[in-house]
């Protein structure tokens, strides 16, 4: 069983290396998004506490969070270990987590950066395109949607381009990243958690040093 955090700007292969680890290796992701997206249609008592502030349009507190954490792990959906993919994003998060962790009888085992260049990052997520049905990441300069219009990986014909996916938005949203997850790094490293991988590099040579780390190896 092993759990790690994944950090990283936006665009810096987050969600790309997650789905790798999740196909070959058997962990879960954790993504805060997904779960409070599921969590809103669950029905549940949380989900109901979290679509009532979502439709408020207000911010789903770092306690709600942590509650939807909780409930994964006691309810066993681990499988062979944790990524956690967009959460933390500052120190009292990272703090809570901790708590729960050790709550719980778990600990993180890894924190991977995916370090970038920010003028690089830009033109690499400028662009962008999305495989609704799997996730799978295409790009109009460098890995263009196939001529037939069907994914590579699933066959799917319909494919999503964030709206934000632009020089100016993304240079807003690497600003808030520093900002607020950036503290996060001198976190991890004083715990002597945190590892590093060149988040430019080509996928499958990011995905070999992520299972490094992973295995003991790197």
């Amino acid at each position: 069983m092993t759990d790690i955090i994944l950090l990283g700007p936006p665009g810096a292969g987050k969600g790309t290396q997650a789905r790798r680890l999740v196909d070959e290796r058997g962990m879960v992701q954790l993504s805060t998004g997904d779960m409070l997206r599921e969590a809103r249609s669950s029905g549940t008592d949380m989900g109901r506490r979290v679509a009532d502030i979502m439709d408020k349009g207000h911010l789903v507190t770092d306690e709600i969070v942590i509650g939807l954490i909780r409930e994964r792990i006691l309810a066993g959906a681990t499988g062979k270990g944790v990524i956690f993919d967009g959460f933390p994003r500052t120190l009292p998060q990272a703090d809570a987590l901790g708590a729960l962790m050790e709550e719980t009888g778990r600990r993180i085992d890894h924190v991977i950066e995916l370090t970038v260049e920010d003028e690089v990052l830009v033109e690499r997520v400028s662009g962008r395109s999305t495989c609704a049905t799997c996730g799978e990441v295409y790009h109009d300069r460098t890995r263009p949607i196939p001529g037939d219009g069907r994914c590579v990986n699933c066959g799917g014909k319909t494919f999503t381009r964030r709206g934000d996916d632009n020089p100016d938005s993304l240079r807003v949203r690497l600003l808030a990243y520093y900002k607020q997850t950036s503290p996060l790094v001198g976190y991890y490293y004083a715990k002597g958690l945190l590892r590093q991988v060149d988040g430019l590099a080509a996928i499958g040579d990011v995905a070999a040093s992520v299972a490094a780390i992973l295995d003991g190896k790197g």
